[in-house]
């Protein structure tokens, strides 16, 4: 059906798949089902693995709904509710335990929260909320700050020494993870799609226009490093890097760059 919109997650010889919103487990080798997750909550964001105060656990976005399962049989470990209904963006892991997910509607992006989320020793949790679900341990889950200075709907964001850089409608943005507190916002560039290049310290966008521009990725201000025209048309697709080969496509084209850098400049061929 519909809901089968996201990427399936394949870890060790298991695939999990979101179906409306819930997670079902399948042995990757025969295909019969392992587990099946709990009900409720649809969406288009995918099962995502991360391990939270040294647990593995399965994260998903669904509906209203941030929920936390245990990849061994898909039992809940912890849930937090909070965040409108549309559920697009994949989180991000934010120190050992704190998660980053965003918040957003059918009219686009609303916002972020922090949530931090510890295991507890001393009983069944009941979360930040009264729908945490109780585990063995248990867990509390905590809201430290909301933000609307980054408001991404469908477009990925990344962390980054401290920071997380993404789209703020059609316009990039840059908060300080310790307080969601806007540090810039800068360059129109449609609802397009973002690579971080971490040991470079830049941000490749590529727009809505099919243009991809490098962007400091650095809280003090925005810089725009370079920009070229790469495709024609509407492009909504992720763009990949193969070491420094740049693949990017819309419904219309397909193209591969070379990306090179010498000293401080950048350069563009066709692959």
């Amino acid at each position: 059906g519909w809901g089968f919109t996201s990427s399936p997650l394949v870890f060790n010889d298991t695939v999990v798949v979101a179906s409306s919103g819930v997670l079902i487990a399948y042995d990757l080798a025969s295909s019969e089902q392992r587990w099946r997750g709990p009900e409720g909550g649809a969406g288009y964001s995918s099962p995502h693995l991360v391990t939270l105060d040294e647990v593995p656990q399965i994260l998903l976005l669904r509906g209203s709904r941030t929920t936390s399962v245990n990849p061994a049989d898909g039992t809940v470990l912890w849930e937090h509710r909070g965040q409108p209904s549309a559920s697009i963006v994949q989180p991000a892991v934010v120190g050992p335990r704190d998660v980053l997910v965003n918040s957003s509607d059918t009219m686009g992006g609303q916002g972020m929260r922090r949530l931090a989320v510890a295991r507890r020793s001393d009983g069944p949790s009941t979360g930040s909320q009264p729908s945490g679900a109780p585990s063995k341990d248990g867990w509390t889950v905590e809201e430290r700050w909301t933000s609307r200075g980054l408001k991404p709907y469908y477009n990925d964001f990344v962390v980054h020494n401290g920071h997380a850089y993404g789209f703020d409608g059609s316009i990039l943005s840059a908060i300080d993870l310790e307080t969601g507190e806007r540090k810039w916002k800068g360059g129109r560039y449609g609802f397009g799609q973002m690579l971080l290049l971490a040991d470079e310290n830049v941000l490749l966008v590529l727009s809505e226009d099919g243009d991809v521009a490098l962007v400091r990725a650095a809280p003090d201000t925005f810089t725009e490093i370079a920009r070229f025209k790469a495709i024609e048309g509407k492009t909504w697709n992720h763009p990949v890097l193969v070491g420094d080969v740049l693949l990017i496509r819309n419904g219309q084209e397909l193209a591969a760059f070379r990306l090179t850098r010498t000293g401080g400049t950048w350069a563009v061929s066709t692959a």
